[in-house]
This record gives structure tokens, C-alpha cells and sequence, in this order.
């Protein structure tokens, strides 16, 4: 790659009048895991990864472990000790592509980094990735939260049911979130995986295919909204975090800039349009359990007016 944005993430620095700062801040993202970096991949229970499937279809996989699962070798290489659930798509999507974006976030300090590259799976299900963009997030929309681990983390083996569209206890559970991940893709530039916070309410269920959520301010880089414009499909993890499911989506996201539908979303610059075509709901999934301490002081007020399903 020539260079570090392409056209798509191009496309829309420009459509948001913020071309000069992303060139000032493509700096920041290095092809090399700094110290600190390490370090902070060392200490971390939980690991959010994008894969896509052979039909291009992009998901959102979380690996957890004892802190130490997640080490870096050296500065470009990256060793996960953790194998995905049986019948995660991410085990046979890294035999289809290996491009995978992680993210490792602390919600306790609110920090975060991203690391996207190349995966090899080894014969026990670990793996081991190759890094072509290394970088950190800003803190923002981001809650507190302090983890510990299940005692009765083995005592039941996960469980899991697919479908093409949301339960009506799925819905509440996104109308009731603080908290999701969102993974793209681009063709050349591979894989990447994102946080998404804000205040309960702020992700809208249109209906039981369609969800709809703002685009906050955030580091004008726009890899998440540059994939998507160049290529619409993305997947979406839900952890719940006072018992032990995700409710992972795969599906197609399109960015709405008309003016009269974002101001209807306090704090939006723009919105994220979801249409679902897969939902997977595993229980047993994850064996730890977070203690919400705080929302983060970014977080715009949710004005129930702009989340009508009128």
C-alpha cells in the first residue's frame, strides 16, 4: 500500500470537511507495535476481532483469556493464545481470508488500540497475526467498567441459535445497550474492528432487519466509515456484560448525510444505516463479568423524539 488511506476513507474525510486534519493525523498510525503497546496487549482479558467470510460477508468475533493471552513477539507479530468458539464464522473465515482487525480495549481506563493485519491459525486454534497498522483511539463514549472472571466460568458449554433477523428480545437488548463493536473490510486495505458508545437508547431498532445509530465526532480518520463506503458490509458484536452472551450480526451499513434526518440525533454529525441479513446469539460465551462503573462524559443526551419507530 502506497498509502495510508485509501480512496474510500478519501471519500469521506472529504464529504466531512476534514481532509487537512487526517493528513496531520496520519502519522499516528505506525507498522510497528510500540512498547507501550505491548504492554498494553499483555494485560488485556478480552480481544475483539473482524474476519470476513467467503462471500465477503464481514464479522465481529471477541477471544478472551487470562491477561497474557494476547503477547507480541516481537514488533510486528502478534501471538493470541485463544481458539474462537466452535461454530464462530471466525474460524473458517481466516481459511477464506486472512486479513483480521483487532481491538484491544481496557474499559476500566478507557483505552484502546487497533492493530490490523494478516492471521495465521495454528493447529490448536491460536493465532498469530502479522501487523500492518498499529495505532490508539481516543478515550471518548467510552463506559467504565471493572471485569472479573466467572468461578462457574465451565460449567455450562456455550450454546448457540442463528436466524436472519432480531427476536423481540434481541431488539430490547440493543435498545438497552451502552456498548458495541462494528468491523469492516476494504478489498486491498483488509479488516478492522471499532468501538461504538453512548448513553442506553442512542442505537435506534427500526424494526427486526434495520437499526440505525449517530456517528459521533471522533479522530476524523474515518476507517470505519471509509470501509464501508467502499465496501457496505460490516458486522456488529453485542456483549452482554452482566451475563455471559454476544449477539454478533453480519449485514450491510450505509452512511446518511441528509441534514434532516441527522439532526434528529443529538450529537450526530451523521448516521449509520444496518440492515441484517445473519444473527448469531451464543450463550455461555464469554466466562467474565463486568461491574458498569460510569458513562463517559462525551456521551450526548438521547432525545427519545429521534428514536420514534413512528
Amino acid at each position: 500500500m502506497n498509502d495510508i488511506y485509501h480512496a474510500g476513507e478519501r471519500d469521506v474525510q472529504a464529504r466531512a470537511d476534514v481532509t487537512e486534519m487526517a493528513e496531520r493525523i496520519q502519522g499516528s498510525i505506525k507498522d510497528r507495535i510500540p512498547a507501550v503497546a505491548q504492554e498494553f496487549l499483555r494485560t488485556q482479558p478480552l480481544l475483539i476481532v473482524a474476519s470476513s467470510d467467503s462471500q465477503g460477508q464481514v464479522w465481529a468475533s471477541v477471544l478472551w483469556g487470562t491477561p497474557g493471552f494476547v503477547r507480541a513477539m516481537d514488533e510486528t507479530t502478534v501471538f493470541i493464545d485463544a481458539a474462537p468458539l466452535p461454530n464462530d464464522p471466525l474460524r473458517t473465515n481466516l481459511a477464506a481470508n486472512p486479513a483480521v482487525g483487532l481491538l484491544a480495549i481496557e474499559f476500566a481506563t478507557r483505552r484502546r488500540m487497533r492493530l490490523n493485519g494478516r492471521a495465521q491459525q495454528q493447529a490448536d486454534g491460536a493465532l498469530v497475526v502479522t501487523a500492518d497498522q498499529v495505532y490508539a483511539n481516543c478515550p471518548k463514549y467510552i463506559q467504565t467498567r471493572q471485569f472479573q472472571v466467572r468461578s462457574d466460568s465451565a460449567a455450562q458449554p456455550p450454546a448457540q441459535h442463528r436466524t436472519d433477523r432480531l427476536t423481540n428480545l434481541q431488539q430490547q437488548w440493543i435498545r438497552q445497550t451502552d456498548t458495541f463493536f462494528i468491523t469492516s473490510a476494504h478489498p486491498t486495505y483488509g479488516a478492522d474492528a471499532s468501538h461504538r458508545g453512548g448513553n442506553p437508547g442512542f442505537v435506534h431498532v427500526v424494526d427486526e432487519r434495520t437499526l440505525v445509530w449517530p456517528d459521533y465526532a471522533g479522530n476524523n480518520m474515518f476507517n470505519t466509515l471509509g470501509n464501508i463506503a467502499a465496501h457496505p458490509q460490516a458486522g456488529l458484536l453485542f456483549i452482554d456484560f452482566v451475563a455471559d452472551s454476544t449477539l454478533q450480526l453480519t449485514g450491510q451499513a450505509a452512511i446518511i448525510w441528509d441534514d434532516d434526518e441527522v439532526r434528529q440525533y443529538k450529537g450526530a454529525e451523521r448516521l449509520i444505516r444496518y440492515q441484517i441479513t445473519q444473527v448469531i446469539e451464543t450463550r455461555q460465551a464469554v466466562p467474565l463479568r463486568w461491574r458498569f462503573e460510569s458513562y463517559s462524559p462525551f456521551n450526548p443526551p438521547v432525545d427519545s423524539k429521534g428514536y420514534s419507530d413512528q
